[in-house]
């Protein structure tokens, strides 16, 4: 047994080494390739009669801005439900997001208005899946909880995008689901401050005046989470971390 145990520590130190290097050689490549498609954005308004402004060059940096880091987003769900390595992927991820960060304000001129508070929000909702993960792993095999942990945070994310609908329409049902998702699995609420703070405010404001249609919107946030919410998240994330001790106390080994 102590053999086995041993073997099976080795190779989940070899995987883990393993992804690391995966995720260090792939995050390279879509740095690369990102600010590569940023650089080009000065150049929209070549040839035409009219060249981008610079509010509209900080709007489409912040919005391919956050497209990119809502991959860096599903990088710390998907390595936190499978990989059992949140810490490497948060390295990796945080890491990545601050070069890229750094690189969108050398080639386009655009620097987010709160990187610090993105970087807490992405860091906040990857705790959040982990600790789902872990409640979930003391009750389902691997493979199980963790298939069900990731279906789970797109379901939240998908229920905050319904709740938007509800806000367009008016629709007191849909909008009820939105915020019961985001208190269920709070994912979604945090990733909505995520992208709050990648946002320019005149592309907030331009946004708000066009209507609400903007709330059924994934990728726009008007505000920041309250910190009543915040608040809450912190106490989800103990209550959910003590409700997973308590479960792997009553588990038959």
């Amino acid at each position: 047994m102590l053999a086995v145990t041993i073997a099976r520590l080795q190779l989940q130190e070899l995987l883990r080494r393993r992804l690391f290097l995966v995720l260090l050689l792939l995050t390279v490549v879509v740095i690369a390739l990102t600010t590569w498609g940023f650089s080009r954005i000065p150049s929209l308004g070549e040839g035409q009669a009219r060249p981008i402004s610079p509010v509209e060059r900080a709007a489409v940096a912040s919005q391919l801005l956050i497209l990119v880091m809502f991959m860096f987003s599903f990088v710390l769900a998907f390595s936190a439900v499978f990989a059992a390595a949140p810490a490497i992927s948060a390295e990796v991820a945080g890491a990545a997001a601050s070069i890229q960060m750094v690189l969108v304000q050398l080639v386009v001129d655009y620097s987010p208005p709160h990187p610090i508070e993105f970087l807490a929000f992405v860091i906040g909702e990857a705790v959040v899946v982990l600790t789902l993960s872990l409640l979930l792993s003391t009750r389902f095999a691997g493979m199980v909880g963790g298939v069900s942990g990731l279906i789970l945070w797109g379901l939240a994310w998908m229920g905050g995008i319904v709740g938007g609908v509800g806000l367009v329409f008016d629709n007191a049902t849909l909008t009820h689901v939105g915020t019961a998702s985001k208190l269920i699995l709070p994912t979604d609420g945090l990733w909505r401050g995520a992208v709050w703070s990648l946002e320019p405010a005149s592309f907030i404001a331009a946004t708000r005046a066009a209507g609400r249609a903007a709330a059924a919107v994934p990728f726009f946030a008007a505000d920041p989470p309250a910190a009543l919410y915040l608040v809450w998240c912190v106490i989800w994330i103990l209550f959910v971390l003590a409700l997973a001790v308590w479960s792997f106390t009553r588990k038959e080994l």
